[in-house]
């Protein structure tokens, strides 16, 4: 197991407020949309050079000179629209200001900064979509977030911890 996965399967559905954490969790979310998690964690490495320490502050400010050394880099997934879109995440976290501090109040404000629970059967796979997964999908498409439909938006909620899940006992 490489150290991306054995690092985001530690951060994964821990309660986060922290914006570069959320950002990283962000950052897997979009990447693994079309693979499987594993293979986007397993980049966490990379991603952490290549995005300045998931700082989305910085990560703003990159332009398609940063794209293209991105598209060369073989430790990169070099899917150039999602590299954009980790750059368009970005300034559009940045834009959340002033309404919100940071992007964590953003996120914990859909759910008033508690748990919101999500009842599944025994078994059922983790990327059930929920209302909350597709509310927050929406707004933040509204706010230029990129590569962020209900199911990716959902599993990005569970990783933060926004989302927790129980099973029914039915």
């Amino acid at each position: 197991m490489s150290a991306g996965v054995q690092e985001y399967e530690r951060l994964f559905g821990r309660e986060t407020h922290d914006e570069k954490v959320l950002f990283e969790l962000l950052v897997v979310a979009v990447f693994q949309a079309g693979l499987s998690w594993q293979a986007a964690a397993s980049k966490l490495p990379a991603f952490r050079r290549a995005f300045a320490d998931f700082d989305p502050q910085v990560v703003a400010g990159f332009d398609e000179p940063e794209i293209e050394r991105f598209l060369a880099d073989p430790e990169l997934i070099r899917n150039p629209r999602k590299l954009r879109a980790i750059v368009a995440n970005a300034r559009a976290i940045r834009l959340l200001r002033p309404e919100f501090a940071n992007f964590g109040e953003y996120l914990w404000h859909f759910t008033n900064k508690q748990h919101w629970v999500m009842m599944i059967a025994p078994g059922a796979p983790l990327n059930q979509q929920s209302s909350l997964g597709t509310q927050v999908a929406q707004d933040m498409k509204r706010r230029g977030f990129k590569f962020v439909g209900p199911t990716t938006v959902q599993l990005f909620l569970l990783a933060a911890g926004v989302i927790q899940q129980q099973e029914s006992e039915n």
